[in-house]
């Protein structure tokens, strides 16, 4: 488990030195039930407000509430808990000493009872604010999602090769929904469905993959092309009959060739 711990403070770092993890900005869940056998669990029970049967009994490290990723980087288990959730799916309690967990657990721990429940092998969620796919989001034209790949993922897959590589999946969007909300989490687990990275709009992105590092990277890939695309816009300002032209699709095309896409989804 040291080492579970060690890679989620690593990512909490690289989250802070982004610039995605502004105070206590962004949270995340992983699944450690495997190196638990009995129950540890101790205090009274906290309830979650939904029922999860899928994941009950098992454990995860929550960040904590009001905790800094930067915090979060140097002591973990200081800006972190390890819960158990209870036999019934409808409350939680603490492993160690308890530092209350992020507000928004019942959304993350929604997605955790979906994947558990197709028998998924991911077992880290992330929600972060990476800069530059925020930005995009307040750009109405982007944001429709009603055909597959949409807009937003053919625009971010034509910037760089590696972007349809390792992020073949592409991109869902949520449209704006109060942070923390039933609502949010609701339009979350429809997406994530079909996708490991989902766009939450003016807001920031939420991640699932095998471990923290790999849901990390989902995002780190997609946010990159982003900042190209931005990039490129920048010279379209001062020269409007040039916009970005993206890679063609012969060029994507390829891509999928060489790499074997699509890669298996979340469930």
């Amino acid at each position: 488990m040291t080492q579970v711990l060690e890679q989620i403070a690593e990512v909490a770092g690289y989250l802070w030195q982004q610039g995605w993890g502004e105070r206590n900005g962004g949270n995340l869940t992983v699944n450690l039930t495997g190196f638990f056998t009995t129950d540890v669990s101790k205090g009274e029970p906290h309830p979650l407000g939904v029922t999860l049967p899928h994941i009950a009994g098992q454990y995860f490290y929550v960040k904590g509430t009001q905790k800094r990723m930067r915090d979060l980087a140097r002591k973990p288990m200081e800006n972190g808990c390890i819960i158990r959730i209870t036999d019934d799916g409808t409350a939680y309690r603490p492993v160690d000493d308890f530092v209350p967990p992020t507000s928004e657990l019942p959304s993350h721990l929604m997605v955790q009872d979906y994947l558990r429940q197709c028998g998924s092998r991911y077992t880290a969620t992330l929600h972060t604010h990476p800069i530059e796919l925020v930005a995009l989001s307040h750009h109405r034209d982007l944001l429709d999602d009603t055909e597959r790949p949409n807009r937003l993922t053919r625009t971010l897959w034509s910037m760089i090769p590696e972007t349809l590589a390792f992020a073949p999946l592409g991109i869902g969007i949520v449209p704006y929904e109060v942070p923390g909300s039933v609502e949010l989490a609701e339009a979350t687990l429809k997406k994530i469905r079909d996708y490991d990275v989902v766009l939450w709009e003016k807001h920031g992105v939420f991640a699932v993959g095998q471990d923290i590092m790999d849901a990390f990277d989902q995002v780190d890939v997609l946010n990159k092309a982003a900042r190209i695309y931005l990039d490129a816009l920048t010279y379209t300002a001062a020269h409007p009959d040039s916009q970005p032209e993206g890679m063609t699709g012969e060029a994507m095309r390829d891509v999928q060739r060489i790499f074997r896409l699509p890669k298996q989804r979340p469930c």
